[in-house]
């Protein structure tokens, strides 16, 4: 008799947020799930991994049950340890999510949703990163059913080495989503502010703040997907080389 799949979901919004339970309910329905999250929000973590503090994991459960180990680290630090120590077996997929707020454009870069899918990638693993376009009273149901949607594909075609997907679903009802559009990453920048307060005792402090900046209106691009009430899917890849530039810069002669 076969196994059913294994699939190692995290996030970074923390192993209590209720998008990791929507889409952990939903990816139950095609496999066995182990969820292996941050014990707390680590949004906008990017891709650091803890290396000069220990890292404690700990059994989470919802009411009696046991729904997963928790993790004093970042996204990244979660699948890793997942990977190396904690699982009893190795996963066949990676998700992350459902993140609250969407990940696109230069958004993908800080993303500590996005990063967990990365390294997934980057332990050859088919990944995915979903998100939900949106801070204020979220349905994830239709967003965990499109990434049990993704997951199923996933497990039954895979991703060339080294790729993995960055899902986005805009926040409306299902009956108002257009369709899916495969996209590529925008490259809207945010206007951003520090944002100067004092604390009770007088010291100054700052808070970040910001606005996405003409965003790109393409349904090919991301953000023009979402605006369009479609769903985002992009391809990414962990190689950052620029390889249309390499041949020019060796034009520079560069010498020491």
């Amino acid at each position: 008799m076969s196994k059913k799949p294994f699939i190692l979901l995290t996030n970074d919004d923390g192993i209590a947020a209720a998008g990791i339970e929507a889409l952990f309910h939903e990816l139950n329905k095609v496999g066995e799930v182990a969820v292996v999250a941050p014990r707390n929000e680590m949004s906008a973590a990017g891709h650091a991994i803890t290396l000069s503090d220990p890292l404690r994991v700990s059994e989470y459960r919802k009411g009696p049950e046991f729904f997963g180990h928790a993790v004093n680290g970042t996204p990244a630090d979660c699948v890793k340890i997942a990977y190396w120590a904690v699982l009893k077996r190795k996963p066949d997929l990676v998700a992350s999510g459902i993140n609250l707020g969407s990940n696109t454009g230069i958004n993908t870069i800080y993303s500590g949703t996005v990063s967990a899918a990365t390294e997934g990638a980057i332990l050859d693993i088919p990944s995915f990163a979903i998100s939900l376009g949106t801070y204020e009273k979220p349905d994830f149901r239709f967003a965990a059913r499109f990434g049990r949607k993704v997951a199923a594909h996933l497990l039954e075609k895979g991703l060339p080495r080294g790729i993995y997907l960055n899902v986005n679903v805009p926040p409306c009802p299902e009956d108002q989503i257009k369709g899916v559009s495969i996209t590529r990453q925008g490259q809207a920048v945010y206007k951003e502010e520090f944002d100067r307060r004092k604390d009770p005792h007088g010291r100054t402090y700052y808070w970040l703040t910001g606005q996405k900046v003409n965003p790109e209106q393409e349904i090919e691009v991301d953000d023009g997907a979402l605006a369009a009430k479609m769903v985002s899917v992009t391809p990414l890849h962990f190689d950052l080389t620029q390889y249309a530039f390499l041949e020019e810069l060796r034009s520079w002669n560069l010498k020491p």
